[in-house]
């Protein structure tokens, strides 16, 4: 089966046989902030309104709420608990670009980001969206520039920086983490961050989109059926530092995701950081399971600790 079908299959299983709400909001305490003063830039038909649902699934014991059909996005801010390190996070939810995860592979990492003295930032990003294609339920052009997304992710960057007095955020280690497709889009903004690709709409376009650091965890869309990179995605030394997360028998995007994005960012002279496990599948954010990659967030703390966007241990 090829990879794009098992995705949009294990979505499906997300939403199928769910109990259906309204739209998602966070929980008391926090409100989500619209992107955009008006219109989207390039609006697109969507199949319906916007909804949230809550499939039967489980993954770590939880079930899995996913959002579609967003046509307005938001970003909600989570302030760190505790010491605030003035890292900050903006998160971006993996849902093969027909939905977003926003519990398993959003509000979950905000928890984790802000009990480290981390802000988080969760962008609920225009879906369904190129690559995914809702009209026939197919993705003909799999490994296509996602303009709707990459437009949220640049504009909630360079809000994020707009806001950094406000929020208390050191502007210069603002960083993104995405999951599967999100990792896909994580990619695609350390590489195109400076590509024009809406017209300022006011002050904070002012602002640079580049991340200070990037996580892609289970990206997808990165490699080429020839094991080449996706040309897409133009790797420089400019690409900010990076760690790569992916298991072996991931059966949705597969190992060769992860591994071409190293090695382009190796050559290129960016600097990387890699972690494979031999098990561990697709789309198990957080979640403890028996498979040990899911003891990842304490390699990404150590990781950031070494680029010098966390403290030191002991201080």
């Amino acid at each position: 089966m090829r990879p794009w079908i098992i995705a949009v299959c294990l979505l499906a299983a997300w939403a199928g046989a769910s109990a259906k709400t309204l739209v998602w909001q966070p929980a008391a305490g926090h409100a989500q902030v619209p992107l955009w003063p008006a219109t989207p830039p390039d609006p697109q038909p969507l199949p319906g309104p916007e909804y949230a649902a809550t499939g039967k699934k489980l993954i770590g014991g939880k079930t899995i709420t996913g959002v579609y059909n967003v046509s307005q996005p938001t970003m909600t801010f989570y302030a760190p608990t505790g010491i605030n390190t003035g890292a900050a996070v903006v998160v971006f939810p993996g849902g093969g670009f027909q939905g977003l995860a926003m519990d398993l592979e959003g509000t979950e990492v905000c928890d984790w980001l802000t009990t480290r003295g981390i802000a988080c930032v969760l962008l609920k990003y225009r879906v369904p969206s190129i690559p995914y294609v809702w009209q026939c339920d197919c993705r003909p052009h799999n490994r296509e520039l996602s303009v709707p997304s990459l437009q949220d992710a640049q504009r909630t960057m360079r809000l994020v920086r707009h806001r950094a007095t406000e929020w208390h955020i050191d502007p210069h280690k603002v960083g993104v983490l995405g999951f599967s497709a999100g990792g896909y889009l994580v990619a695609e903004i350390s590489t195109n961050f400076a590509r024009p690709l809406y017209a300022p709409v006011d002050a904070a376009d002012a602002e640079s989109a580049r991340p200070d650091f990037a996580m892609p965890i289970y990206p997808g869309h990165l490699a080429t059926d020839g094991g080449k990179l996706n040309p897409n995605i133009p790797v420089s030394r400019e690409t900010p530092p990076t760690f790569l997360l992916q298991a072996e028998d991931d059966d949705v995007d597969g190992v060769d995701q992860a591994l071409v994005y190293y090695a382009a960012l190796k050559n290129a002279g960016a600097p990387v950081e890699m972690h494979l496990y031999a098990h561990g599948g697709h789309a198990f954010g957080l979640r403890p399971t028996s498979d040990p990659i899911t003891q990842w967030p304490a390699l990404a703390e150590t990781w950031l600790r070494s680029i010098g966007m966390l403290p030191a241990a002991g201080r």
